[in-house]
């Protein structure tokens, strides 16, 4: 028997986010309903990380097994594509190891999150955070060099989340795409539940300048949620690309 890999995007805006669920509209859900009208048996398959309601993602990437072995790389993204709801899209599909694995197979995971500062854009509103008060991103810079390397990342988890806190970021950029758009770039091995968002929201009140880029610092050092700025909304939040 086959396994294939597939890496897609979707709009989050209309989904209870990816894990499926039973009695809402979930991502892998959906993912899952096609290839079952494709193979007339459930097919069930392992992605490469999970994302909130709300949140976007360009370069997702879902593998499972396929029972029928003539079928091609290229069939597989066209069946996907021609079975699954118009917010989903399969950019590519390929034959991979029976053992793989995108979870555990990921050497990096890169988000994307966009600000927009300036009033406010109605066809932007399920993909930007729109916050129209200006920010000063060499001081968010600072503050985020401070988050790069293994840390215990406690302060910036979801306050239910039980997993392991020390993870590594690789690397956080922040850009100035357009005159009102920000682009904040995290790269990481994996990433605590709203880990990218919570760091996103204690960035937005060094660019305030209401806290200093060293009060990020403090706060990673503290380990409590509590110490932390608000959750960054998801609609902003794009799971960019996995590389493996």
């Amino acid at each position: 028997m086959k396994r294939f890999a597939i890496e897609f995007s979707y709009d989050g805006t209309n989904f209870f986010g990816y894990q499926g669920q039973p009695n809402v509209r979930t991502v892998q859900g959906e993912l899952e309903n096609a290839l079952e009208k494709i193979f007339k048996q459930r097919i069930y398959t392992q992605a490469a990380g999970r994302t909130d309601a709300g949140v976007h993602a360009n370069g997702q990437v879902a593998a499972f097994n396929c029972p029928i072995d003539r079928l091609t790389s290229k069939d597989v993204k066209n069946a996907l594509n021609a079975n699954l709801p118009r917010d989903i899209y399969v950019k590519t599909a390929w034959e991979v190891e029976k053992n793989f694995n995108p979870r555990f197979a990921a050497k990096k995971r890169i988000y994307h999150y966009f600000i927009y500062t300036n009033e406010r854009d109605v066809f932007l509103r399920n993909y930007v955070w729109h916050f129209k008060y200006k920010l000063n991103i060499e001081k968010m810079r600072k503050a985020a060099k401070f988050l790069e390397g293994e840390h215990d990342f406690t302060s910036f988890k979801k306050g239910n989340d039980r997993k392991n806190p020390v993870r590594t970021i690789y690397r956080i950029r922040i850009l100035k795409l357009k005159p009102h758009i920000i682009l904040i770039r995290v790269e990481g091995i994996s990433f605590l539940r709203s880990m990218v968002r919570n760091i996103v929201g204690s960035l937005v009140k060094v660019g305030l300048e209401q806290w200093s880029p060293e009060k990020i610092k403090e706060v990673l050092e503290l380990r409590s949620r509590q110490e932390a700025a608000g959750t960054a909304p998801p609609h902003g939040l794009y799971l960019y690309k996995v590389i493996f």
